[in-house]
């Protein structure tokens, strides 16, 4: 057993016991009693000149450069590979003769249904009908082209259709350019007739055109010079107003002026006379104010000083009253907390049991789904040695098992205890007699007899199973435990 593990261009192929045909993989572990080998898929090019002929029957080569390999992208493809082609090698004959066999063939056929000129004029279709087609047929060996380059049709030995072509081509190149030059120079002279009438007449038209503007130009002078003479005298009378209107404010302003001059003289003296009646006033209030406050002074004094005292007092009871509170929260606190602290130890002992018991039953599930596994290996294994026959490979199974042997103790087991009873009857006869002597030749008294016979077991069966006796008219039944007495009463 070793695991086997392939290169990025490269892929196991894994038979053997347990395998349905083949297994494909990039890694795989492998048994004993199985085969591992390694394909490259790496694309190969492929050179060929393949010969064709056209509908014409013109015989031609088509040089052709083809890039092929496994199509790695479809696994069935890839099987298809595996199973056919993995046993040469990539760049051997083998594979080169099926790969050439298969582009000749369907060139061939495609290059007989066209005409020459339309598979050297229409080759991007030609690549591309090519294409499909050889795609199509190696799509059955599992492989891809991931490239086809066409080169240009050369011609045959002893055919020179494509030289001939050329020639052809050639000559009607020179005499086509012959035949251009011909009429560039007939269109060369006529055009310089052509530029030269034009000019004139363009010349002539654009003096006509230059007179016009002039005199359209001296105008639009006149106008502006008239134009710009009248904004000036307008503008020189807007001045000579505003300066008017300026000159008649200023005068106003000055009596203003000089009015409000006279008017915050005399303000200045009454506000002189009623600022000191003011401050005369404001000492007077001033000292009340200083008699009234050492009055206050002194009462006050003495009520913050009791008040204070008070104060302390209050502030006393009420720091010990706080200390008490907050010792008993702090003891209620602690005693919540160490409630918390047991119950979180509780539950983490709790959470580690189960957690315990989880990883137990996982370990044991584990445990035997690694055994089933291993008995399904086995069973596998088991089969594919014996040939897939499900009923012999039950039976050793059971033989391996011991099944058999608990079987037969089982059953053992089951009548262990029973005391059968058995009763023997006979007729009585004996070489064709009767019980009374007579001849069996009486077919019909015969079978009667018999009837007659079978019924003392039957009925004594009945008895002994359910108590029931048979009826009076029938006979006596004298029940013993000797069935031979049973059977000499009845």
């Amino acid at each position: 057993m070793m695991y086997r593990i392939a290169r990025a261009s490269e892929f196991l192929v894994i038979t053997g016991i347990g395998i349905n045909e083949l297994k494909i993989t990039k890694k795989a572990l492998v048994w004993p009693l199985q085969k591992c080998r390694i394909i490259d898929v790496t694309p190969v090019n492929y050179t060929f000149e393949v010969n064709a002929m056209s509908a014409e029957k013109l015989p031609f080569l088509l040089p052709a450069v083809f890039t092929i390999g496994p199509c790695v992208d479809d696994h069935e493809r890839l099987i298809k590979y595996a199973k056919l082609l993995s046993h040469h090698e990539r760049d051997s004959h083998d594979v080169k003769d099926l790969v050439q066999g298969v582009i000749e063939g369907e060139t061939r056929v495609l290059a007989a249904s066209m005409t020459m000129e339309e598979i050297f004029k229409g080759t991007k279709d030609f690549k591309k009908e090519v294409f499909d087609k050889v795609q199509l047929e190696l799509n059955q060996f599992g492989l891809l082209i991931y490239n086809a380059n066409i080169k240009q049709l050369v011609d045959v030995q002893g055919h020179e259709y494509f030289s001939y072509l050329g020639q052809k081509t050639q000559m009607e190149a020179a005499n086509q350019a012959k035949i251009d030059v011909s009429e560039a120079k007939m269109k060369g002279e006529i055009g310089a007739k052509e530029r030269e009438g034009l000019t004139r007449q363009n010349a002539a038209k654009i003096d006509a055109e230059t007179k016009i503007i002039s005199t359209q130009r001296d105008g639009d002078g006149k106008k502006e010079e008239v134009k710009v003479k009248t904004d000036v005298k307008i503008y020189e009378n807007q001045r000579e107003a505003e300066v008017a209107e300026a000159i008649s404010v200023l005068a106003t302003k000055k009596a203003g002026w000089s009015q409000q001059a006279k008017m915050a003289e005399i303000e200045a003296q009454k506000a002189v006379a009623i600022r000191e009646a003011v401050l005369q006033q404001e000492v007077e209030r001033k000292n009340a104010l200083t008699k009234t406050e050492s009055l206050k002074a002194q009462h006050l004094s003495k009520a913050t000083v009791d008040y204070e005292i008070k104060v302390q007092e209050a502030n006393s009871v009420l720091y010990k009253k706080q200390k008490e509170a907050e010792a008993e929260l702090y003891e209620n606190r602690k005693a919540a907390e160490a409630k918390k602290l047991a119950a979180e130890a509780q539950t983490y002992a709790v959470q580690l049991a189960a957690d315990a018991a989880l990883y137990a039953k996982k370990k044991e599930a584990e445990g035997l789904k690694a055994i089933a596994e291993a008995e399904g290996v086995y069973v596998r294994s088991l089969m594919s040695a014996l040939g897939g026959n499900y009923n012999t490979l039950r039976d050793y199974m059971m033989i391996d098992k011991g099944m058999f042997k608990d079987i037969a103790k089982f059953n053992a087991e089951a009548i262990k205890g029973l005391q059968p009873k058995i009763s023997i009857w006979s007729n009585g006869g004996t070489n064709g007699q009767m019980v009374d002597g007579t001849s069996s030749g009486h077919a019909g008294i015969k079978e009667l007899a018999s009837i007659y016979h079978a019924l003392p077991p039957l009925l004594e069966t009945v008895h002994e199973q359910t108590g029931m006796l048979p009826p009076a008219w029938m006979g006596s039944l004298s029940v013993s435990a000797d069935p031979a007495t049973s059977s000499q009463s009845a």
